[in-house]
C-alpha cells in the first residue's frame, strides 16, 4: 500500500472517530438535556442571588452601618462613652445597636473594638471584656490595639498575669517601632506591681536595646533601677 494511500486511511478512521465522538456527545446532550439545563439555571440563580445579595443588600447595609458607626467615633473621642454605647434618642442609635442591627460587617466587628474600650472607661470590666473578646479584627494597627485592651481590663481587674500575656501577645502583633515598646512597658509595669523584679528587668531591657529611639527606652534605665532597688530591698 503507497504511502498517500496509507494517509488518506487514517484520515478516513480520523473522521470516523470524530463522528463516533460527535454522535455519542449529541446522544449524551439529548438524553441529559433537562438535567443539564437545570444545572446551568441553579448556577444562573446562584449567581444572580450574589449579585443581588451584595449590590443590593450587602452594600448599602455596609453603607448604612458606616455612616452609623462615624457618628459613635465622634462620642467616642469626645469621651461620651454613654452616648457612644447606647445612642443619643435621634440620630446615632449606639455601638451596642449598630452591633445587633448590622451583625457580619467589618463595622460591627469595629463597633464591638469601641463599645469594649467604652465599658472599660465607665469601670464596666465585664462588658469591656464581653465585647473585647469578639472583635475579630485583622487589622495591623487595631488588632494589637484591642488585645492590649484587654490586659488594661485585667489591670483594672488586679489579675496582673492576664494583663500581662496580653501586653506581650499585642506587643508581637504589632511588631513595630510606635506600638510594640508601648506593650512592653504595659507589660514591663504589671511585673513590677507583682513584685516579678526579674522580669520587669528583662522587658525594660529588652525595650532598651530593640527599641532605640522609642520614648519607652529613654524611660527604661529609670524603670531597671527602680525594679534592682525594690529587688534589694524586699
Amino acid at each position: 500500500m503507497s504511502a498517500k494511500k496509507t494517509k488518506e486511511s487514517k484520515a478516513e478512521k480520523n473522521f470516523e472517530n470524530i463522528g463516533e465522538a460527535l454522535t455519542t456527545s449529541e446522544q449524551f446532550l439529548e438524553k441529559n438535556q433537562k438535567i443539564i439545563v437545570t444545572g446551568l439555571l441553579i448556577v444562573i440563580a446562584l449567581v444572580g442571588a450574589f449579585l443581588a445579595y451584595h449590590y443590593l443588600h450587602k452594600t448599602p447595609r455596609t453603607e448604612k452601618a458606616q455612616a452609623a458607626l462615624f457618628k459613635g467615633e465622634r462620642y467616642f473621642q469626645n469621651g461620651d462613652d454613654s452616648l457612644a454605647l447606647f445612642g443619643n434618642g435621634n440620630d446615632y442609635i449606639g455601638f451596642e445597636s449598630i452591633i445587633d442591627r448590622y451583625k457580619g460587617t467589618k463595622t460591627a466587628d469595629l463597633a464591638h473594638a469601641y463599645a469594649g474600650i467604652s465599658y472599660s472607661r465607665i469601670g464596666n470590666n465585664e462588658k469591656a471584656l464581653e465585647h473585647l473578646k469578639k472583635f475579630k479584627g485583622g487589622d495591623l494597627l487595631i488588632t494589637p490595639a484591642v488585645t492590649g485592651a484587654i490586659g488594661d481590663v485585667y489591670m483594672n481587674m488586679g489579675q496582673a498575669d492576664q494583663a500581662i500575656n496580653n501586653f506581650l501577645k499585642a506587643a508581637k502583633e504589632a511588631d513595630n517601632e510606635m506600638l510594640s515598646p508601648i506593650y512592653y512597658k504595659k507589660a514591663g509595669e504589671a511585673y513590677l506591681s507583682k513584685a516579678d523584679y526579674d522580669k520587669a528587668i528583662e522587658v525594660f531591657t529588652q525595650i532598651k536595646e530593640t527599641y532605640l529611639n522609642s520614648p519607652e527606652s529613654r524611660e527604661a534605665d529609670k524603670f531597671i533601677q527602680q525594679a534592682l532597688f525594690l529587688k534589694e530591698n524586699k
